[in-house]
Parts: C-alpha cells; sequence; structure tokens
C-alpha cells in the first residue's frame, strides 16, 4: 500500500501520441487519483492519491489498456527495430511510396492489384498492431483515443480494395495508396509531436543533469572518492575550484566564488566562506572548500525543486478542463459524423459508394483530438520552464492562470520589501555591554526571523559571556522566550511584549528579564532595490498592493510612503494576517508575498503564496511559487511568463478548435482526401507544438 498524497511515478511503454495518453489519464482520474500527469514523449505517469492505494491495482489497469509499466528496478526492455514509432514510420515509408508514385510514374507493373496488395500488406498488419491494439484497448477501457478513429478509416480503406481485387472490379475499386498513406502520414505526425513535445519537457532534465554522482569524503586525513547515494549527515567533503558541489551543507573551511545560477538564474558568483550554506549542484568557480554534509538524498534543495517540478506539471489550470471535456466525446461524435457523411452522400446526394466511402474515411482521418489534449500541458511545461531559469519556481498551470487574475498582492514588510538587513540605530540598557550582548546574542540565536539574525551579527564581535538556558521556546509574532540555570526568565521581541507602547514608541525590540524591561533597541532597514517599480509595475496591470506587517505603525506607513503603497495593515499577528487575507479573498484573488519562513500560514492561506528569496523545505512546500534569487523584479517576470503562457494556452484551444471546426466539413463535403486530411492531421498537433514551443524564445 502507498502512503497518502505521495506522489507515484511509473515508467510507461507503448504510448505512441497524446490521445494514447489521454486514455491512461482519464482511467487513473475515473479511478479516483488527484493530479494525473501523462507523457508519451517521456514515458511517464504521474498521480497522487489522496487515500491508500495498492499500487499493483493501478499497474494491472493501465497494462489493461495496451502499455507497459516499467518496475524502476527491472532492466529497460530492449526494442526491435520496429520497437521505437520511427523505425515504423521508415518501415512503412519504404512500401508506401511505390503506391503512391504508382499514379505518376510509367511502371505497369505497379498498377497490378496484387502487387498493390501485397506492398500495402506489410503497411496495414504495422497499423492494426500499432493503432488497431491502441483503439481496441481505449473502447474497452470506456475512453476512446485517436487510433479508434485512424484504424476504422484505414481499415475501410484496405477491406473496399481487398474486395475489389478478390472479384476483379477494376481500378476504380482500388485505394491501397490511401490505406498505406494514412498510417504511413499519422506515423510521422506521431514521430513529430514526440519530438516536439519532448522538447517542452527540459525544465526537469536540464535541472537532473546539474545532479552530481560522485563526492570527495575527508575521513581521518585522507579522502576517497563516493557515490553522492551513499553519503549521510555529518560527512565532511572536499570540493575544489571547478567541481559542483555533491550536496547541501556548511562550510568549515575554505573560501570559494560559488555560480548558483544554475538553481537561482543569478549569474554573479556568491562569495562564501566558514559556516556559509551551500546548495548541492552549484558549481565552484574559485576556491577550495571543505563542508560538512546537512542533507542528502530528496531532503536536498535540488531533489526539493526537481520534486516541485515534476507536481507542477501535473497540476492543470481550469482553462485546461474544456479541452479535456471535448476531448473525450470527441471520438464517438466524430464517428457519428463520419457516418452520417457516407449516408447522405451515398443515399441522399447520390455521389456514388466510393467517394462516399473516401469523403467518411476523410473526415474520421483530419479529426484530432490530439492537438486539443496538447494544447495546455505543452504551453505550461515551457512556461514552467522558463520561469525556472529564472529562478522562479512556479508550482503547476493552476498557479499559472490564478496569477493572471489577481486583484491583491500583499506584501510582507521584513525581508520582503526590506533587505532583511538590520543596523541598530540606538540602544538604551540597564545592564552591562558584556551582559547585554550576552543575553541578546544567545537568545536571538534560537531564531531565523531577519532582525534576530542581523542582531545576532550585530553583537558577534563583542565581548560575551557564557551563558545556559535550560528551557527555550520561540512564540510566532512575539519573540523568544527563555529560562537560564539560575531560574531568571528572558523575553525578546516587539512592543506586543510591553505596555508601556506611547513611551517608547521609538523603539522596536525589547529585552525583559524577570517580567522587567531591562534593554530597548531601535533598529532600522533599507527599502529593497526594485521595490518601488514593482509597485508601479503592479497598479499599472490594475493589482492593488498591500503591505501587512507586524511591524511599528509608523515605520509601516514610511515604507509604504516611499514604494507608493496606500493600503496598509501595521502592528498584526499572524492569526490576524491570516483574518485580513481571508477578508481581501472574498473580494478577488490574492497573492501573498512573504520570506517562507514565519509567513507559512499567510503564503498557504493566500490565493497564491510567493515565497521569496528562501530555498528552504518550508518555503518550498508553504508556497506556490518560491523566488530562488531574492529579486523583487522576478515577480514582475512571473506575472509576464504567467501572461504570456495564459495567452498561449488561448491560442493553442483556439486553433485545435478552429481547425477541426473548419476542416471537418471540407472532408465531409469531399474537398479533402484521406491523403490530404492524414497530413493536415498531423500539421495540426505540430502547429500546436511548435507554438508552444515559441513561448520558450519569444520577447516578455
Amino acid at each position: 500500500m502507498q502512503e497518502e498524497n505521495q506522489l507515484v511515478e511509473l515508467h510507461v511503454t507503448g504510448m505512441h501520441c497524446n490521445n494514447c495518453a489521454l486514455s491512461v489519464h482519464k482511467m487513473l482520474e475515473k479511478k479516483g487519483y488527484q493530479n494525473v500527469f501523462v507523457s508519451f514523449a517521456n514515458e511517464e505517469v504521474k498521480f497522487t492519491s489522496d487515500k491508500g492505494m495498492d499500487l499493483s491495482n493501478v499497474v494491472h489497469d493501465i497494462e489493461g489498456l495496451g502499455f507497459k509499466v516499467q518496475q524502476e528496478e527491472s532492466a529497460p526492455s530492449k526494442e526491435g527495430f520496429l520497437g521505437k514509432v520511427e523505425h515504423k514510420f521508415i518501415f512503412s515509408l519504404v512500401f508506401t511510396l511505390p503506391l503512391f508514385l504508382h499514379m505518376f510514374l510509367p511502371f505497369h507493373w505497379l498498377h497490378n492489384p496484387y502487387v498493390q496488395l501485397g506492398l500495402c500488406l506489410p503497411v496495414f498488419v504495422l497499423g492494426c498492431a500499432y493503432f488497431g491494439k491502441s483503439a481496441i484497448n481505449s473502447i474497452r477501457g470506456g475512453v476512446p483515443n485517436m487510433d479508434v478513429l485512424i484504424f476504422v478509416g484505414s481499415t475501410s480503406a484496405f477491406i473496399y480494395s481487398l474486395i475489389g481485387t478478390l472479384l476483379a472490379l477494376g481500378p476504380n475499386y482500388l485505394f491501397y495508396e490511401t490505406t498505406a498513406t494514412i498510417i504511413t502520414l499519422v506515423l510521422l505526425g506521431n514521430v513529430f509531436e514526440k519530438r516536439s513535445v519532448t522538447q517542452t519537457t527540459s525544465a526537469v532534465k536540464d535541472l537532473m543533469k546539474i545532479q552530481v554522482s560522485k563526492a570527495v569524503r575527508v575521513l581521518d586525513g585522507s579522502t576517497e572518492v563516493v557515490d553522492v547515494k551513499d553519503l549521510a549527515v555529518g560527512d565532511t567533503l572536499l570540493v575544489n575550484e571547478g567541481d559542483k558541489i555533491p550536496t547541501d551543507g556548511d562550510i568549515v573551511w575554505g573560501e570559494a566564488s560559488v555560480n548558483e545560477s544554475m538553481l537561482t538564474g543569478e549569474s554573479v558568483p556568491v562569495e562564501k566562506g566558514k559556516y556559509d550554506a551551500v546548495i548541492g549542484g552549484t558549481l565552484v568557480e574559485r576556491g577550495s572548500v571543505r563542508m560538512l554534509v546537512t542533507k542528502v538524498g530528496n531532503k536536498t534543495v535540488l531533489a526539493q525543486i526537481i520534486d516541485l517540478m515534476k507536481r507542477a506539471q501535473a497540476a492543470k489550470p481550469p482553462i485546461q478542463r474544456l479541452g479535456d471535456k471535448v476531448a473525450a466525446i470527441f471520438v464517438p461524435v466524430v464517428i457519428g459524423i463520419a457516418v452520417l457523411t457516407f449516408i447522405l452522400a451515398y443515399f441522399a446526394f447520390d455521389i456514388g459508394f466510393r467517394q462516399s466511402l473516401l469523403n467518411a474515411i476523410a473526415v474520421m482521418v483530419i479529426s484530432c483530438p490530439c492537438a486539443m489534449g496538447l494544447a495546455t500541458p505543452t504551453a505550461v511545461m515551457v512556461g514552467l520552464g522558463r520561469s525556472a531559469k529564472h529562478g522562479v519556481l512556479i508550482k503547476g498551470g493552476d498557479t499559472v492562470e490564478e496569477m493572471t487574475n489577481l486583484k491583491y498582492m500583499v506584501f510582507d514588510k521584513t525581508g520582503t520589501l526590506t533587505t532583511g538587513s538590520f543596523k541598530i540605530q540606538a540602544i538604551e540598557s540597564q545592564l552591562s555591554d558584556v551582559e547585554t550582548a550576552t543575553l541578546i546574542h544567545g537568545l536571538e540565536s534560537y531564531s531565523n526571523h531577519p532582525i534576530a539574525k542581523s542582531l545576532v551579527s550585530a553583537f558577534e564581535e563583542r565581548e560575551r559571556r557564557k551563558i545556559v538556558f535550560t528551557q527555550v521556546k520561540e512564540e510566532k509574532g512575539l519573540g523568544i522566550k527563555a529560562v537560564d540555570s539560575e531560574g531568571h526568565t528572558y523575553q525578546i521581541g516587539s512592543k506586543q511584549l510591553i505596555e508601556k507602547e506611547e513611551e517608547w514608541a521609538t523603539f522596536d525590540v525589547f529585552l525583559l528579564k524577570d517580567d522587567k524591561v531591562v534593554v530597548k533597541l531601535a533598529i532600522t532597514d533599507d527599502v529593497k532595490p526594485g521595490a518601488e517599480q514593482l509597485i508601479k509595475t503592479l497598479k499599472e496591470q490594475q493589482i492593488t498592493p498591500v503591505l501587512l506587517s507586524g511591524d511599528r505603525k509608523e515605520k509601516c506607513e514610511a515604507l509604504a510612503a516611499a514604494v507608493g503603497i496606500t493600503d496598509v495593515y501595521a502592528e498584526k499577528l499572524p492569526q490576524e494576517k491570516l483574518a485580513i487575507i481571508e477578508s481581501l479573498r472574498k473580494t478577488g484573488k490574492v497573492a501573498m508575498v512573504g520570506d517562507g519562513i514565519n509567513d507559512g500560514p499567510a503564503l498557504t492561506t493566500a490565493d497564491v503564496g510567493i515565497s521569496l528569496g528562501n530555498a528552504s523545505q518550508v518555503a518550498i512546500q508553504s508556497a506556490k511559487v518560491v523566488l530562488l534569487n531574492n529579486d523583487l523584479q522576478s515577480i514582475t517576470t512571473l506575472l509576464k511568463i504567467g501572461n504570456h503562457t495564459l495567452l498561449t494556452i488561448k491560442q493553442n484551444l483556439f486553433w485545435a478548435f478552429f481547425y477541426n471546426v473548419f476542416a471537418i466539413p471540407l472532408a465531409a463535403l469531399g474537398f479533402l482526401s484521406p491523403m490530404l486530411a492524414a497530413l493536415a492531421m498531423a500539421c495540426s498537433d505540430v502547429v500546436v507544438i511548435g507554438n508552444s514551443i515559441r513561448l520558450k524564445y519569444k520577447r516578455l
């Protein structure tokens, strides 16, 4: 049994087009699984479940549709020459070319019905094995796919020609070339489709290439090369200039310039020294360091990002539901139109059996639900990949669509609109300098809040004594509470700890000893570069910026005035922040931008949670968007990519619907032969995928 909400990934072979993938997709959704993602190009099936499940039953159901599930432990299957769709196309092309060219070449032996039958038969048998098996299994599974149309169309043409040959009815009853050409051109379309879709799914592959397989471990003064999978937390590694950092850890010796562009999109190397954290997969451009391993396996930042990207591909935007619904009923509707075309042409308009059958076959062949199925996922995958290259991780197509319908963007203050690097502006203390430094440094070292980190850094070099706290507790929105070995109680935090708010309004941080204020600190923080420009951009896009902070009202209003925000909520505790976000959501979509540590609940409550500059597990789990480079302009990039991705989806869906609405009547009226219909069908997929790939390179 699998645990709840676990992402399940399967390697499934035998899918050759998007409609094969759609049949698996629909089957899994009928079984009640969520976030289903099926890629025929990468032979991947992913889904999550909110209930326990037996994986063997899932494998049985998928294989019941005619596909093969390969377990990760098993060796990859060896394919023969005809195992790949490219080889199937080459095989069928060899026999189809003489059949097709007999209409133009003066070789009379090619006009012999039995020669044409001999040339067509290998292609038809291949088509039956390839499309027929998939068609029958899709009907059995209750989700008829595109292969039903191809199989019925090509089989109708072949049987009609075979009867004409056996009864010697003459050349007017022969169109073996139609049978072979339909199968060959559809195979060509599958080749184009598979190769094109692969270009849209490169984001995860690019991230996986960053992963390191070997590491140099330091052991008793000597070194040894080991597999990264054999590393354990606490190991010491040596990383030299030009090497990739094998896994997450902290530097314990040396200095280095580390290129983190593959994760953050920031090309300028980051200087790292003793005690600085490093991320697995980043590159040491200069220097040599020894590092202590702090995370391994799927706990590392890179592994979490790869998992995030895989899950993102499975999250469908609401706009895709329309395409999915149409594609699900498309095949039965098209077969009905084809039958009606034949009946009307033959019985009502007396067109003749041959032409009536050709028109019906053309209707089946030209219809393409593949384009509808590809319209959304290809655009989403390209959009997610492009944003990832800029250090912006988006959790799926549903987030992309929500980003284009925002009414509010709520900002935390500290570390979001400000730098988060604080300076002490004033200090009043009733304690000695040593005791002041000891208590502030000791207490704040237990917190990851930006103010706490800045105070720890400020008192790092000052003279301190050793102190032991027997109890330490961090209270969100208030601060740190502790008890020392002598029984004294201490609290350090914001003005929520005190009563004389008006008298001490100029101070920001207070230290209490045995419930008495003994130290008061006034601190200052600079506005982050790009904040004012971002607020201006939001207003231009009719998105209302909101400042929501636990900081003092005076400081919040001063910052809001500096960057151009008019809606300000100050001095709010975490539970009050949630209430405000819920209130805003009643009038429109809300995005929340925070640092990902203290704002986890608010990020989760908002329609779109955006974690700024924090590649921690908390950020990745609580936010729908993670900005790895701590750059406010990344939000502008996020909005642009979201808008262009949604535009691309709409363009793709328009083309898919327009193509079928325009092409099916043409085929029904006899203006398109089955061969031209097969070519047009193949091209329709390429147009949709090509438009998605264009998103990769277009100027935003």
